[in-house]
């Protein structure tokens, strides 16, 4: 396939949209060999800060070297994002020849009576396929919405299962409290496969030990108390695992939340040890300080700054009022948010806007979960009194800037859904030039 070929091709999968069970993908991949059982796998499931314990983790094994294969989503900026082997993005010619294949299974399984597969579970029957074929080892895998149900969870003996953070989404598919998300997260436990988790709340502490234990799993906790945080302007400190103590590690990433990610990944590491795995305590400190992770807190623009990130629920948008507070204290902060209608907007907008010298809202293009502008903008003017609405990406942008004008201590942040950060970065790019 060309690269407008499978773009359709998924077009025409995501009007099948998102429905759990691992029926349709265990069919799939039986078709294409099962590559999911011949690659050594690290399950990362969660709420919050998958992304980032996912980027950090990646780029320590790499520096060690190894072959790392990861599956993400969503992109932020380019499709390909989502399926990278040692931080190498995906070809386009790769990814229509995958596609091809993908498309030929597919349609056996519809003309034999089985239900067609949707977007998600074809993608991930990719990622498999493509790992399994770059020789990739290990491999992470990031699941989608879920657990349990996620298409991801057709894997059935990882080497490591990870926790991020977990919180209140996708209530409308996970559960109505956050025991019954925690236990639809937790489902991605394997018997006797060791696990390690971020710092989570006592509702889902509760949870995860339960579930743990039924299956005989070695379940860790990332712990606050272990950690040394140490003055600068980047997150800096020490972190004493069990088994290990980790010294000086400075953080590329800011945000408040990336210390418990950041001991969640040194967790991580000292489990792999445990199962043979050398690493130097040098190179995990190096690949710590220069982990990149697109869409979360990452500087895109001078004069002004200009920030973007992936805040798009209720507990993003606590840390991220908690980094603002941290880290730009003497800033005049230009908001522009955009975000989907299905999400606790309001409780966003409560965070964060009290931080904001004036806010811009915007309505995610190309969405059909996203939030009108004014309806967002009357949201806001609820908790902040310079609030205006704008008709699109580039008309948010030039306005941010217009307000900006040449203050150098004004910065622009610009948060909520991941989908249409990617338009902003591209229209701030011209925009420079």
């Amino acid at each position: 396939m060309k690269e407008k070929e499978y773009l359709e091709y998924l077009e025409y999968l995501k009007g099948f949209g998102s429905k759990p069970g691992l029926l349709r993908i265990k069919e799939l991949l039986r078709r294409l060999g099962n590559p999911e059982e011949k690659l050594n796998v690290i399950h990362i499931a969660g709420t919050n800060g998958k992304g980032s314990i996912l980027a950090m983790l990646s780029s320590v094994l790499t520096a060690h070297g190894k072959n790392v294969g990861v599956y993400t989503s969503p992109a932020v900026f380019d499709y390909r994002e989502r399926f990278t082997v040692k931080g190498k993005m995906i070809t386009k010619k790769a990814l229509g020849e995958y596609f091809s294949v993908i498309r030929q299974a597919c349609d056996e399984m519809t003309a034999e009576g089985f239900e067609q597969p949707t977007a998600f579970e074809a993608e991930t029957a990719l990622a498999f396929l493509y790992f399994y074929e770059k020789k990739a080892n290990p491999v992470l895998i990031e699941t989608g919405m879920g657990g349990k149900e996620d298409a991801t969870n057709v894997v059935s003996s990882p080497i490591l299962t990870i926790f991020a953070s977990i919180g209140e989404d996708h209530m409308e598919f996970l559960g109505s409290t956050l025991s019954a998300i925690a236990k639809e997260k937790a489902g991605i436990l394997k018997e006797d496969v060791p696990a390690v988790s971020s710092v989570q709340r006592e509702e889902v502490v509760e949870v995860l030990k339960a579930e743990a234990k039924k299956r005989k799993v070695r379940l860790t906790f990332a712990d606050r108390d272990r950690l040394t945080e140490k003055p600068g302007k980047k997150p800096r400190f020490d972190y004493e695992t069990g088994r290990d103590c980790y010294k000086n590690i400075t953080l590329s990433l800011l945000g408040s939340w990336q210390y418990e990610n950041a001991m969640t990944v040194l967790e991580a590491l000292s489990e792999l040890r445990k199962q043979g795995m050398e690493f130097s305590d040098a190179i995990i400190r190096d690949a710590l300080k220069h982990t990149v992770w697109p869409g979360r807190m990452e500087k895109i623009a001078s004069r002004p700054d200009v920030y973007i990130d992936g805040a798009h629920n209720l507990p993003a948008a606590k840390e991220l009022a908690k980094t603002v507070s941290q880290y730009f204290t003497n800033r005049q902060i230009i908001y522009i948010i955009g975000v989907l209608k299905d999400k606790d907007y309001e409780g966003l907008v409560e965070q964060t806007v009290p931080y904001a010298e004036a806010v811009i809202t915007v309505k995610c293009p190309d969405n059909p979960r996203a939030l009108d502008s004014y309806t967002l903008a009357q949201c806001v003017s609820r908790y902040h009194s310079r609030v205006m609405n704008t008709d699109s990406v580039e008309e948010a942008v030039e306005m941010a800037y217009l307000l900006a004008g040449n203050r150098k201590d004004v910065m622009i942040l610009a948060f909520g859904s991941l989908s249409y950060l990617g338009r902003l970065k591209r229209v701030i790019e011209k925009e420079r030039k």
